[in-house]
This record gives C-alpha cells, structure tokens and sequence, in this order.
C-alpha cells in the first residue's frame, strides 16, 4: 500500500491553479443539460476534503427538471410576497449568522464593492429597487443553470462541521472548472428552509448549508465578466521568525 508521503507532487500544478484561479461566481447560464455522471463524478472528488474524525458532514440533494423548477416557483413566490409585504420577512430567518450583524471596515467596503460592481455592470443605480429584487430574484432560480444543489447538515454537528463544509464546497467548485463547468454557490436561499427542507425531502433533524447553480456559464452575459478582486498577500499575511 502506497502511503500519502510517498505520492508524487502533482505534474500539472499549473491546470490545478487554474482550475481554482478561474473559479468564479456565474450569475447567468446556459441552459445546456448536466449529465447525472458528471455531477456524480464531481461529487466523488470533492467528497476527499477533509473533516474533523472523518465526520463527513455534508447532505447533498441535486436538483434538475420539474424539481428545480417546483422549488424556483415556490421560493420566488415568497420572494416577491416579501418585497411586497416587508413584514413577513419575519417568517423566513436563516438558522445561522453568515453574515456579521455589523459589518465594519475592511469587509463593509468590500461588500460595498462588489455590491455596486455587479449593479454597475447591470445598470443598476441606487434607487432602482425594482430592479434590485429582480436581480435578487436571479438566485432563486439558480440563475437559469440546469442543476441546482442544496446543501444540508446535520443540527446535531458543531460550528467546526462549517468549516469541514467550506473546503466540500470549494472541491466541488474547483473539480465543475476542472471540467469545464462553472458555479455559483448561493447563502441566499439561507432564510426559505421552511420551503425548502420539505420540497427536497429533507428530515427534520437537517439545516440548509447554503445552496449552488451548477452549469455552463453564458460567455455572452455582462454579468459575467464581474471577477472580483482579491487582496494581496502581503496584505493578509503575518510573516513570524
């Protein structure tokens, strides 16, 4: 048996950074099928991260055909039942805090940026909020991709099983622009658990993740030429001796 220090480096280290540099979040796809083996095979790779003892913690539940789009009318409709009446946003609540309640300087301005960098491209001004739901309303139909996932984990788990999540997450992003597919992962659909838990058949023990657009992305669409920008190392990094 082979032992992991004796693998060899990876000859090709230049395809695996360019898998991860050009990832990217689409916000618009082509509606070209997904074939099941593909996403299958997708998973498989991404199921090596790693998680504390093992656990595995990640519930997948892949969406395509009628039950994608039963789960966009209903979440939509909610949506648009929100924009119009403020107050029932108190029935939709995320179970856990991705966001900070304050946000504070570095993050404010970045959120900032990339908020009016993607309204910008869409023509999208300040006061525009009609256009603003419609293009949040983009999310909850996966921004027209063919697949959408939904991500579940048990409630039994503790906030390190969110950690062993992320790196789940980034495999499955990285191994889709591995083969020539793009994503979208989406904390957006966070607050319609209470919709959404019950369309994909989920147990009353799971809470949703977050969910992700899987697909082709649309080279023609202006939305997504938006890559946002990244902070440099030096800008990130405590070298200590």
């Amino acid at each position: 048996m082979t032992h992991p220090s004796d693998r060899p480096a990876v000859k090709d280290a230049a395809s695996v950074d360019a898998a991860i540099e050009g990832r990217f979040s689409a916000r618009a796809f082509l509606p070209e099928p997904v074939p099941r083996e593909l996403v299958e095979d997708i998973l498989r790779v991404a199921s090596r991260a790693p998680s504390g003892n093992n656990a595995q913690p990640w519930k997948v539940y892949v969406l395509q055909g009628q039950s994608l789009a039963g789960l966009v009318d209903k979440v939509c409709s909610a949506h648009d039942a929100v924009y119009a009446n403020p107050a029932l946003a108190a029935e939709y609540r995320e179970e856990y805090d991705y966001y900070p309640r304050q946000w504070i300087s570095p993050y404010i301005e970045r959120r900032r940026e990339n908020g009016w960098s993607l309204y910008g491209l869409l023509g999208i001004t300040k006061n525009d909020k009609d256009k603003m739901h419609a293009q949040h309303n983009r999310n909850f139909r996966f921004f027209d991709a063919p697949v959408g996932l939904m991500f579940t984990v048990d409630r039994i788990m503790g906030q390190g099983s969110l950690l062993d999540y992320g790196m789940f997450l980034q495999n499955i992003m990285v191994a889709a622009r591995a083969r020539g597919l793009d994503t979208c992962p989406q904390a957006a659909w966070n607050g319609f658990a209470s919709i959404i838990l019950p369309h994909i058949g989920a147990g009353p023990n799971e809470m949703i993740v977050c969910g992700m657009a899987l697909g082709r992305q649309d080279p023609h669409a202006v939305v997504n030429t938006l890559h946002t920008p990244r902070e440099a190392v030096q800008g990130i990094t405590t070298w200590l001796d």
